[in-house]
């Protein structure tokens, strides 16, 4: 779950979202694993990879890794809360926010220089929304703003999450407020864009 590796040592394809979960600490990881372990059994082949050579090649996927997978926070504070810490844990590991919030390379890595600020829907419809205090982001939002859509889905204009946002939003409100009030003090404390 940290490094993308199988059990039979080979390497997993990045759509696992290993990449944030590298940031995990180990009794989360072992915690989300215990948790998955509780959900019922899909009775269901698993579909073959439908890729173009050369990402066919897993062997290929090593040198992704050392260009893409590390622990390091994509955001680097000078000084910060112990509420904005924790914010950046949730939203860089385990909320994995930035594998849509976040546009990729040519090679389907994330573009960090442009973290958090929106990118093109992978099923084609519409845009992922910029969730950085930049103008066309959530600039105008408070903290409060951003916690009750967190738990509730509604923005401050009355309008509501959809598309997949509307299962992220549906789990996020079983969070304690604690922890949505922390993922809404990092986003506010993001560096603006330039």
């Amino acid at each position: 779950m940290k490094h993308g590796v199988s059990p039979e040592n080979e390497h997993y394809y990045p759509a696992f979202p290993y990449t944030s979960y590298a940031k995990m600490t180990l009794q989360d990881l072992v915690d989300l694993k215990a948790y998955l372990d509780t959900l019922p059994a899909v009775n269901q082949q698993s579909a073959e990879h439908e890729l173009a050579f050369p990402f066919t090649i897993r062997r290929g996927l090593g040198i992704w890794k050392q260009l893409y997978l590390n622990d390091q926070y994509m955001v680097s504070f000078d000084e910060s809360s112990d509420e904005i810490l924790r914010g950046q844990y949730l939203v860089e590991g385990p909320g994995h926010c930035g594998e849509c919030h976040t546009p990729r390379s040519t090679f389907g890595g994330l573009e960090s220089q442009y973290w958090l600020m929106g990118a093109e829907n992978p099923s084609g419809k519409g845009r992922i929304p910029n969730i950085t205090p930049h103008d066309s982001g959530i600039s105008e939002w408070s903290k409060a703003d951003i916690a009750e859509y967190l738990s509730s889905g509604f923005t401050p204009e009355f309008d509501s999450a959809g598309g997949e946002m509307t299962e992220v939003i549906e789990n996020l409100g079983k969070l304690p407020e604690a922890d949505r009030n922390a993922i809404a003090a990092y986003l506010k404390a993001l560096p603006k864009p330039l």
